[in-house]
């Protein structure tokens, strides 16, 4: 491998923790704080809904970085496969990258985004 390839390949497993660093911490943190604001603040100053509205400007803005990373996947990964260089582990874990990421920001999000519209009446339907 050629040092410069070496540096891309560097730089792909970096971008890779951090969206995946990214993710967690949007999953984890900012979900427990956004829907528990009354906990932190001390009075329920927003409503489920207006705290999902927030949510879904976090998960949208997050969806961005995740279609970066399935370009970002599917060069690299695609370079490296028809160079012969991978193997089934690694075309497993590629798909399980790919199939994530894309139901999140493809499939999901235009979700979120459509409950959204219909307003705070959706909470309250069966879909919801």
């Amino acid at each position: 491998m050629n040092k410069y390839f070496r540096m891309v390949t560097m730089a792909y497993l970096m971008f890779l923790s951090a969206v995946l660093g990214m993710m967690l911490y949007a999953g984890i943190v900012v979900t427990a704080v956004t829907f528990h604001t009354d906990a932190w603040i001390g009075a329920a100053l927003l409503t489920q809904f207006q705290e999902g509205q927030i949510m879904t400007e976090n998960f949208l803005r997050l969806s961005y970085v995740v279609n970066v990373l399935i370009v970002v996947v599917v060069l690299y990964e695609g370079y490296k496969f028809k160079k012969f260089e991978r193997d089934t582990v690694t075309k497993v874990a590629t798909f399980f990258v790919l199939a994530t990421a894309l139901l999140f920001s493809q499939y999901y999000i235009p979700d979120i985004l459509a409950m959204q519209v219909e307003g705070e009446a959706m909470t309250e339907s069966v879909a919801f």
